[in-house]
């Protein structure tokens, strides 16, 4: 573990560009790694905070494909709406940069390139699932069956999302295509594989041994289980048609593994940066002084410790990670949060429902934050957590100083006087708080470091409600200065401690105490620690400074705005119900046929003429059918829809050339054409039109 780095190259995880950003995505990577990255600017650190979209991998076409649209069209629409929401949520990435970009490709190619000429992958031919059908191999998401580990019966060919373990499609149970459900059969391909087997001595010492106790328990035991199982050589090329495609000779039709190419992106979203911003991206990734940190989900923590670190190795030239801190997931109102079934809080439809409350919904992740264990987010616990603490504690303090130092002082800081025992402690007590904070931020405890933040507030309001500045301010005037002076001080530590966590609160407290001007650009994290008055040391808010009119930091959240948030979920919840039913009763798509065996069905208009039951059987008629070619009887199980009486003189749709069949002594010489409700019963697929002849063929 790196303790004093000359910069921080930090990574979020690269979202999929095939759908919005969630709240689980927000607490579990990149609200932590923004508080994270925003605390070390605090310090005056150098820091790289990294992201981009991930546009390549199955996920991409699969949702083009059922939107109906383009793949281009899909990372196009996506990447703008990730991009743009971050933004306005106030995720302060220093560059967001996406895989499609020129300079990326060029950074896995070279990369892919470096590795191949060295000879540092396994070029093996293999038999994978292939879909004879759609005449495609069945790469990672194309696939779903049962886990091989905890038996999940819906694991994607990559990895399973129920137990987060991953593995190849070929270890599937029962494997089916998502694009046409057939079972498909094993083909053989060449594809490059890392031989990860070849890195487990690597692995041992690098995590095992050198990062037991500084990494979370989570990851630790992943990486364990995973290195204790044995490595297995890992393909890094798929058989796709969307990707970078793999820059090597007979290697046509074939793409980059979406798990090879995404974390380089990290790489070539520096070089963007950097060349921005006139710096060297070599410094933060091949310098040993670079501290390397992964912002990730659980999901992904084979891919950024076990892979991408082996990668990293093989390719010789660069740092490896110094942390990766995972959180588990998070759910919602006690069900996983599921983007197929729409069960999420969107980020970009809560900054429209929501406007000018991103801190509020940032506190409420890290309050609940999945750090050690799944949370769940429930809207009551949001309203909670916002009138009862935001607004009552936090919000409640600025404003009582705010108004109380105009009311008082015509907004000016007051010089204090005499310095009681409380002053000097509380003080004291205030000068603390950023090494406790900080400390729990470098521990990657963020929920720990935001309790710390709120006990900063609660610190004024204990303060204030103890020395009671409404009462001494008739009775002892220069008492009274003193305690405002000090509590302006707490006023102004939370405007600074904030940042990292309530990035627009600290902006608008910056604003209202008049601190956002170049008077006070020395003003820092460790300004607060350096303050103490009883030794002297220069105030953090001078006497005689003016601040700006009170300003209400938070508003109270009504019950009736919970409520319509609930009400959408409740009818989310109704139309996956309604789907789930729908789709139950949908008979499946049989296998295909080609157009000559359809060509050879002769479907007639008919009507029927005579219909009795069949003796001794419940569900079969005997029916005689005018096809206008003849005069026929079929044998049809629709009794228990349809009485006799009711279908004489029915038109019917009759297939003429089925085989002749015997059912119950009685032939059959075709077949009624119909179809089922929901509810089971039968129907008639009835011509369409008036005046349609029997006999009248349909093509």
């Amino acid at each position: 573990m790196k303790t004093n780095p000359s910069r921080y190259t930090i990574t979020a995880a690269l979202p999929y560009t095939n759908g919005p950003i969630h709240i689980g995505h927000l607490a579990g990577v990149y609200v932590p790694a923004d508080i994270y990255a925003r605390y070390q600017r605090l310090q005056q650190r150098d820091v790289a905070f990294i992201c981009g979209s991930d546009e390549h991998g199955v996920a991409i076409p699969m949702r083009a494909k059922k939107e109906g649209v383009s793949p281009q069209e899909i990372i196009d629409k996506y990447h703008a709406l990730i991009k743009d929401s971050f933004e306005e949520f106030g995720i302060s990435f220093d560059n967001y940069s996406r895989t499609s970009s020129p300079v990326h490709h060029e950074t896995a190619s070279n990369f892919f390139r470096k590795m191949y000429e060295e000879g540092l992958f396994t070029e093996k031919v293999t038999e994978q699932l292939y879909d004879e059908e759609a005449q495609q191999f069945l790469a990672d998401r194309f696939v779903v069956g049962a886990c091989p580990k905890c038996g999940y019966e819906e694991s994607y060919g990559d990895q399973c999302e129920r137990c987060g373990t991953s593995h190849n499609a070929t270890d599937l149970i029962d494997p089916k295509s998502t694009i046409t459900g057939n079972v498909p059969v094993l083909k053989e391909t060449k594809h490059w594989f890392l031989p990860l087997d070849q890195y487990e001595g690597f692995l041992k010492e690098w995590i095992l041994k050198d990062h037991k106790k500084d990494w979370k328990s989570n990851v630790y035991g992943q990486c364990k289980s995973w290195i204790d199982d044995g490595l297995r050589p890992r393909a890094v090329t798929r058989d796709l048609d969307w990707g970078i495609p793999v820059p090597v000779e007979g290697a046509e039709g074939k793409v980059l593994y979406v798990w090879f190419d995404a974390p380089i992106g990290y790489i070539s979203s520096t070089k963007e940066w950097a060349e921005r911003e006139g710096k060297d991206w070599e410094q933060y990734w091949k310098d040993e002084d670079t501290k390397l940190l992964h912002f990730i989900g659980k999901d992904n923590i084979v891919f950024h410790c076990i892979i991408f670190p082996s990668m990293l190795k093989a390719e010789g030239s660069y740092v490896l990670p110094d942390n990766v801190p995972a959180n588990e997931f998070m759910n919602l109102e006690g069900n996983k949060i599921s983007t197929s079934k729409n069960w999420a809080v969107w980020l970009h439809e809560y900054l429209k429902e929501f406007p000018n409350q991103q801190d509020v919904l940032r506190y409420v992740l890290t309050a609940n934050a999945p750090e050690s264990k799944d949370n769940d987010f429930t809207w009551s616990d949001f309203q909670a957590r916002n009138n009862n603490e935001l607004v009552a504690i936090f919000g409640n303090f600025i404003n009582r100083v705010v108004v109380l130092t105009h009311k008082y002082y015509d907004g000016k800081v007051p010089a204090p006087a005499n310095f009681a025992e409380i002053d000097v402690q509380t003080l004291k007590e205030l000068a603390a708080y950023p090494d406790v904070i900080a400390s729990s931020i470098e521990r990657y405890r963020f929920r720990e470091a935001q309790q710390q933040l709120m006990n900063v507030a609660r610190l004024g309001n204990k303060y204030l409600a103890d020395e009671e500045p409404w009462k001494t301010i008739k009775t002892d005037e220069e008492r009274t200065k003193t305690v405002m002076f000090t509590a302006l001080q707490i006023a102004t530590a939370l405007a600074v401690l904030s940042e990292p966590f309530l990035p627009f609160t600290s902006t608008k407290l910056k604003k209202i105490l008049n601190i956002d001007s170049d008077a006070f650009n020395n003003l820092s994290w460790n300004t607060i620690t350096s303050s103490s008055h009883s030794e002297g040391l220069k105030d953090i808010l001078p006497p005689g400074h003016t601040i700006n009119k009170a300003d209400l930091l938070f508003s109270k959240i009504e019950d009736e705005t919970i409520s319509q948030q609930l009400e959408k979920l409740k009818k989310t919840k109704m139309d996956n119900a309604a789907e789930k039913e729908t789709a139950k009763n949908i008979v499946p798509q049989k296998g295909t046929i080609q157009f000559d065996d359809f060509t050879k069905l002769d479907m007639r208009i008919g009507t029927i003429l005579e219909a009795e039951k069949m003796p001794k059987a419940d569900r079969l008629l005997v029916l005689k059918v005018d096809t206008g070619i003849d005069t026929r009887t079929i044998v049809s199980g629709i009794a228990e829809s349809f009485s006799p009486e009711e279908i004489i003189g029915k038109k019917v749709t009759v297939l003429v050339n089925l085989a002749p069949r015997k059912l119950r002594g009685v032939e059959s010489q075709g077949m009624i054409l119909m179809t089922e409700t929901a509810d089971g019963k039968l129907r008639f697929v009835n011509p369409d039109g008036e005046g349609i002849e029997n006999g009248a063929a349909i093509n």
